[in-house]
């Protein structure tokens, strides 16, 4: 499996960006897709979630603000990040669990939020 980010860039808080995440390859095969974020000096966490069956889950800090998406015929996923904070900046990565116990991972593309 492949997935390749787009739709980073630099905003003012409170804006609005649209990451997508294109999957290639087996994507038949998967279980779960989604994204993850990770801040200069910190650690890689997850941000929001889609499972084969439809199923979302969220990270508290933006439940409320991000909406997760997908288009099968396009095996594309999307993340809607509306009222973009400061604390949103981040590299974005695209992660996906593929049968029967694999991770995959996209190179990752920058949010910058400034206040």
């Amino acid at each position: 499996v492949q997935l390749v980010e787009s739709g980073g860039g630099s905003v003012q808080a409170g804006d609005s960006l649209r990451l997508s995440c294109a999957a290639s390859g087996s994507t038949f095969s998967i279980n779960l897709i989604g994204w993850h974020r990770q801040a200069p000096g910190e650690r890689r966490e997850a941000v929001a979630f889609i499972t084969s069956a439809g199923n979302t889950n969220y990270a508290d800090s933006v439940k409320g603000r991000f909406t997760i998406s997908r288009d099968n015929a396009k095996n594309t996923i999307y993340l809607q990040m509306n009222s973009l904070k400061p604390e949103d900046t981040a590299v974005y990565y695209c992660y996906a669990w593929v049968r029967p116990d694999e991770d995959y991972w996209g190179r990752g593309t920058q949010v910058t939020v400034s206040s």
